[in-house]
């Protein structure tokens, strides 16, 4: 999650922001840790904070905020027939099979 600005940054630690997905102030994104991931993290790490998030909290973070592609369009992702509409074939019906899959960084995760 981005905690400041980025007014009189390096240029290549806005990159590094970008990189994440991180270009607002108060964005949180969902990434895999790597060695590639963890070295970003570590250059960025005055302006953003990190950690592992609890099952809870992704469950509640999807009901609440999550949104999916489907058709190019951006869907709010409130009930299980849109979950199983766009990623059935992957074997993730509902939004608890989403949040398993996020929580644990499966072959999916995207």
């Amino acid at each position: 999650m981005r905690i400041r600005g980025i007014n009189k940054l390096n240029p290549k630690v806005i990159r590094i922001l970008r990189i994440l997905r991180l270009r607002q102030l108060h964005n949180g994104v969902f990434v895999r840790v790597n060695k590639a991931s963890s070295n970003l993290l570590r250059k960025v790490e005055p302006y953003i904070t990190f950690g592992y998030p609890s099952r809870e909290t992704i469950r509640k973070l999807i009901l609440k905020r999550g949104f999916g592609k489907v058709s190019k369009q951006r869907i709010p992702l409130s009930n299980n027939a849109i979950v199983d509409e766009s990623l059935g074939k992957l074997g993730v019906s509902t939004v608890e099979d989403l949040v398993n899959e996020i929580h644990t960084v499966g072959a999916h995760f995207k």
